[in-house]
């Protein structure tokens, strides 16, 4: 076992865990936080993003004890204008991607305005094109994809 603290939500928070723990695992077994999904478990998905020092990882690809000291958004640490967007803009259907899906399009909104480049950047700002390419780690089974890129529209005016 190892100890580890991390800034969960603005909370810090000691763990003990196994060197093999997930990142996601630790969240929601140990801390109870039920955000974060376990969909895929292999990364494909995007259903457990959540944020490190405000960049989106998919956390059960990542190793609890690679956290250490570092601080952690999950959904349930979320206060952004993206949720009610999703909500206005019918950005969810069954609602288990969402989770992942807000906090991914946090972290893409904040790499858009690092001037991070994607696939399809060109000079014609955060269109359609440019959001569904940052976006395309997350996926959502139900198919509200139109919502979503429509949520984050809004959400980046």
């Amino acid at each position: 076992m190892t100890e580890i603290r991390m800034k969960v939500n603005g909370s810090v928070e000691s763990l003990d865990v196994e060197p093999w723990v997930s990142l996601l695992d630790a969240l929601r077994e140990r801390l109870g936080l039920t955000g974060p999904k376990k969909g895929c478990d292999q990364g494909a998905c995007g259903a457990c993003t959540v944020l490190a020092d405000g960049v989106r990882i998919n956390a059960c690809l990542a190793l609890a004890v690679q956290y250490d000291g570092r601080e952690i958004t999950t959904i349930e640490g979320v206060t952004h204008p993206l949720q009610e967007a999703f909500v206005r803009n019918d950005g969810l259907q069954c609602g288990y991607c969402t989770p992942g899906q807000i906090c991914s399009a946090i972290g893409m909104l904040a790499e858009y305005e690092a001037g991070m480049p994607s696939a399809v950047t060109e000079s014609q700002g955060l269109d359609e094109a440019e959001i569904r390419e940052r976006m395309s780690g997350n996926l959502c089974r139900c198919g509200a994809y139109n919502g979503i890129v429509d949520a984050i529209k809004e959400a980046s005016r």
